[in-house]
């Protein structure tokens, strides 16, 4: 099963710090991934998700400040695979991992991970997916059971397998993500990573997990924290990201309230990735 998605073209006057603004906002009621251009943003939000009132809630279209404007259109998703081919060139985090195409030459890094995303999200281009794979190279997972929640390509898993996890689970409620991950576990030589359909619905009620990982977005993971915190081992691990530092602290209270102890977090052009122990 393949999603469409809609394209919406927005044109923000002036740009900025209006175009910032938009994306949280965007980003807070379901639209997936942003890109910036020279007049605005681009944004994308899957056809299923879209109803005509989703907008209504966006604070800052009628904002004083800026004027916006906005087009829209469907995007198959054989066209987002044809981009990223098109467009996609490898990444290097830190001098440990690099994440490159299938057609693209492998480098003499510890770390060469080979991922065709098609319609999944986890390239390492976004903010979010660097400053988790940076996480993941400064932690020693050595023997340890890895959840990875809205998994994408399971780029994020695949590198935690391969610093020495004994077992992941990388669990993504798209489909097309889980048929992606599983072609990207295989190509990387993690097979055994258990690749499952579904949401925090479909988690273990009991703490099985050492670390778990989570690049979603705000409301997702404020709404399904408490899924997360049940399943993590005592003096376990919970990686986040997917959100604003103006998000930090509703994230933070939110763990607190679960017993989780905030440990440290990373900041990439306004993106968040935070670090919390299960003491």
């Amino acid at each position: 099963m393949s999603h469409f998605y809609l394209e919406f073209d927005f044109k923000v006057t002036p740009p900025e710090p209006g175009s910032d603004v938009l994306m949280a906002q965007l980003g807070a009621v379901g639209f997936e991934s942003f890109m910036p251009t020279d007049d605005g943003v681009l944004a994308y939000i899957q056809k299923s998700d879209w109803h005509e009132e989703l907008l209504h809630t966006v604070e800052i279209l009628d904002a004083s400040f800026c004027s916006i404007t906005h087009t829209h259109k469907e995007i198959p998703p054989t066209n987002w695979n044809e981009d990223w081919e098109k467009n996609f060139s490898p990444i290097t985090v830190g001098d440990q991992c690099m994440v490159r195409a299938p057609f693209h030459e492998a480098s003499e890094v510890r770390y060469d991970i080979v991922i065709e995303p098609k319609m999944s999200f986890g390239t390492g281009h976004h903010q979010t997916t660097h400053m988790m794979l940076e996480y993941i190279l400064a932690h020693d997972f050595e023997g340890q059971n890895v959840l990875d929640m809205g998994a994408g390509t399971a780029v994020l898993a695949i590198l935690a397998m391969r610093k020495g996890a004994e077992k992941a689970t990388a669990i993504d409620i798209d489909p097309w993500c889980v048929e992606n991950a599983t072609e990207n576990a295989q190509r990387n030589g993690v097979s055994t990573i258990e690749v499952q359909l579904g949401g925090a619905e479909i988690l273990p009620k009991t703490p099985v997990f050492h670390s778990v990982i989570a690049n979603i977005n705000r409301n997702i993971l404020l709404e399904d924290m408490a899924s997360y915190v049940d399943c993590l081992l005592p003096q376990g691990l919970l990686f986040l990201s997917g959100f604003y530092k103006e998000d930090l602290p509703a994230i933070i209270a939110c763990c607190s309230d679960l017993g989780m102890t905030y440990v440290d977090h990373r900041e990439r052009d306004r993106w968040v990735a935070a670090k919390f122990v299960n003491l």
